[in-house]
């Protein structure tokens, strides 16, 4: 039967099968790979809810990215990084609603409400965002990890597959050069 035969071929064979429209190659991936996005997922998100839905979006994502896939890396260790880079996106938004409720009055909400104060926060957003783009891949994924995640060194060592220390290290820089480049943005 053919999804046995699937089954059997190496992620490279899959993924090349399926850039030339192989559905079957697809699905065997999307099977091989589902319990380890979930995982992921669960360990990133800490809500069931919100990790179901994470793992569900970044299996879409395998499905319509994969010619993006280039092959520098292994694929797991791209699928790897989709998830995290999901989830990450998937937090972010949570703590934009949770921080930034949006009034349903009529009237003013005080400082909330101000224009200026809105546009200074998306300002700083801005500012993080690029700062945070500057950072070499495993530092922006430690800090992350560990600073918009909320994950130990130990959870962020399983989860970036690194070395304890070598977490601690990447935090340790990456949250050097952030600080470095905010202060060069606040003061030009």
């Amino acid at each position: 039967w053919l999804s046995i035969a699937y089954r059997k071929l190496s992620d490279v064979d899959l993924v090349s099968k399926a850039k030339n429209g192989d559905g079957w190659a697809l699905g065997a991936l999307v099977e091989r790979h589902a319990p380890r996005v979930n995982r992921l997922a669960a360990q990133l998100m800490g809500d069931l809810e919100e990790a179901r839905d994470a793992a569900q979006e970044s299996l879409v994502k395998l499905c319509t990215r994969l010619r993006q896939f280039r092959g520098e890396a292994q694929f797991a260790t791209w699928l790897h990084r989709l998830v995290v880079n999901t989830c990450r996106d998937r937090l972010a938004r949570q703590r934009i609603r949770q921080t930034e409720p949006l009034s349903l009055d009529d009237e003013p909400a005080g400082e909330e409400s101000d224009p200026s104060r809105a546009a200074l926060l998306a300002e700083k957003r801005r500012e993080l965002t690029a700062a945070l783009a500057r950072l070499s891949p495993n530092q922006r994924l430690a800090v992350v990890l560990r600073d918009v995640s909320g994950l130990t060194y130990e959870e962020i060592s399983r989860v970036a597959r690194m070395p304890v220390g070598t977490a601690k290290c990447y935090v340790h820089r990456a949250r050097a050069r952030l600080r470095v480049r905010l202060e060069e943005t606040a003061n030009g």
